[in-house]
């Protein structure tokens, strides 16, 4: 079981990390291939709509088929696409490769948090809630410095393929280990994968993220607005078919449960605020005050080590307070965003940001993997895949919605108040939503009675969970066949 937890979290590193070191690598990229800026933006962006496109369908495959299997189908695939990225002769090459991560990216990311949920008991689930959290931190944040790391170090003068190519050594490594040491099932035979909502809904989102990611680099062009309008009716009726299916892939049941619902809505708002911060104070940085991608990455260390700290610390917190500690975080999260605008309005440099990013790292690292694991732990094992696709396709596409909107705001405002006034003023609307979220926090379901009584439950439950599973060693897995 030591290798269970970083072998399923090695697939969170690298979907993030991939997802932001491209940034980095941006500019060597294009001079090398050639690329032209749609090129270069379908790169970078490719990733991000195919990813967060297919989520939903990897969560259902992973409940049909078995998680640990779409685990290591997802992480082979996604170390091919990798290789294909770093030995791309041309950027249309790059472009499909990219693509193509972004779909192997979906199909393992959502097995990650089944797994957790399915591998651990209660005090465990915790813990490895809390490094899912620092992970999921880390990663972006590494994709940042390490990738221009990578670059200045020129190793075997690759250049910027080397930011796809270090995922090919962890990749061969982490799919040989899932198959061996991460928790299996028997055959599972049920219903088949429905397509139509498969269709529906990568169409729907399709057609919704595609503007919201290029969008704002193309200046929005015309066709941005009939491929956001046209979102709506699609997903729409995709969501009726869903209803009236047996086996839907977006199950519309998990919202019945108000730890889901809620959960979910607070995500979404936290999210939308938490992904424009970051690109708010990654463009304050690099071209308000000038700092390279690598400094103005070390710059969010602080942020990364303080969600390290918080995800870690926050076990111990949760366990004594209850959904408390998540309202904690969305508080202290809204009190570093007050910080970054009193620092701007003082006339405040880089240094004088640290200890409000400080606060944003304490409040997420409190906040998402609590939100995360107050979402998930209502729902049952066998639905655990198409509620975790859910929730981080809101955490995808939230992200997404609120980088076009607030960075739509920011380049409005920019060329009126300057990048520090337009950093200002943007700040008000992620302020307006992370308050959101703490009325949103009150209304989960838990305290500290609940998680204590659950947490004696779960322990009851282990008890007799390893008397089946002695015994189910002793007949050679026929009882698990039985069961199943």
């Amino acid at each position: 079981m030591r290798l269970t937890l970083p072998v399923i979290l090695s697939a969170t590193f690298m979907a993030s990390f991939d997802y932001m070191v491209v940034n980095v690598a941006a500019p060597s990229l294009q001079r090398d291939l050639h690329a032209g800026s749609a090129a270069l933006e379908l790169v970078i962006g490719g990733y991000a709509f195919t990813y967060a496109s297919g989520l939903v369908t990897g969560g259902r495959l992973g409940d049909l088929f078995g998680h640990r299997r779409m685990f290591a189908l997802g992480m082979a695939a996604f170390t091919l696409a990798s290789l294909l990225c770093g030995i791309a002769p041309d950027a249309g090459t790059l472009v499909a490769a990219r693509l193509l991560q972004g779909l192997t990216a979906a199909a393992m990311v959502p097995q990650v948090l089944a797994l957790i949920t399915a591998s651990f008991g209660a005090e465990e689930r915790a813990r490895a809630m809390a490094w899912f959290g620092v992970v999921m931190g880390l990663g972006g944040v590494c994709g940042q410095v390490f990738g221009g790391l990578l670059l200045q170090a020129g190793v075997f003068g690759l250049g910027w393929r080397t930011i796809f190519l270090v995922n090919v050594p962890v990749g061969v490594v982490a799919t040989l280990l899932a198959t061996r040491v991460l928790p299996g099932a028997g055959t599972r035979t049920g219903p088949r994968l429905d397509l139509v909502g498969v269709l529906g809904v990568s169409s729907g989102l399709g057609l919704a993220l595609v503007p919201l990611v290029l969008g704002r680099q193309e200046g929005w062009p015309l066709w941005a607005w009939p491929s956001l309008a046209a979102s709506v009716p699609v997903l729409a009726a995709t969501l009726l078919w869903e209803r009236r299916t047996a086996e839907p892939v977006v199950d519309l049941t998990l919202f019945r449960a108000r730890s889901f619902s809620v959960g979910s809505a607070l995500n979404v708002a936290f999210m939308m605020s938490f992904g424009s911060l970051m690109l708010v104070n990654t463009l304050l940085l690099q071209y308000g005050f000038g700092l390279s991608p690598v400094r103005s990455g070390l710059t969010f260390g602080p942020l990364a080590l303080a969600t390290m700290a918080a995800s870690l610390g926050g076990r111990r917190v949760t366990a004594r307070y209850g959904r408390r500690a998540l309202t904690a975080g969305c508080v202290i999260t809204a009190s570093g965003i007050v910080g970054i605008e009193v620092a701007l309005r003082a006339g405040g440099g880089p240094v004088e940001l640290l200890l409000p990013l400080t606060l944003l790292g304490l409040g997420s690292g409190l906040t998402l993997p609590g939100v995360i694991g107050a979402a998930l732990g209502g729902v049952r094992p066998e639905r655990a895949g198409a509620a975790a696709g859910l929730l981080t396709t809101f955490q995808q596409f939230s992200a997404a919605i609120g980088v076009a909107v607030f960075g739509a705001v920011f380049f409005s405002l920019a060329g009126r108040h300057g990048l520090v006034g337009a950093a200002r003023l943007t700040l008000l609307g992620d302020l307006a939503l992370t308050l959101l979220t703490v009325p949103l926090s009150l209304l989960l379901p838990g305290g500290p009675r609940r998680a204590r009584a659950a947490k004696a439950d779960e322990t009851a439950g282990e008890t007799a969970g390893e008397r089946v599973e002695t015994a189910e060693r002793r007949s050679g897995g026929r009882i698990l066949d039985r069961r199943l």
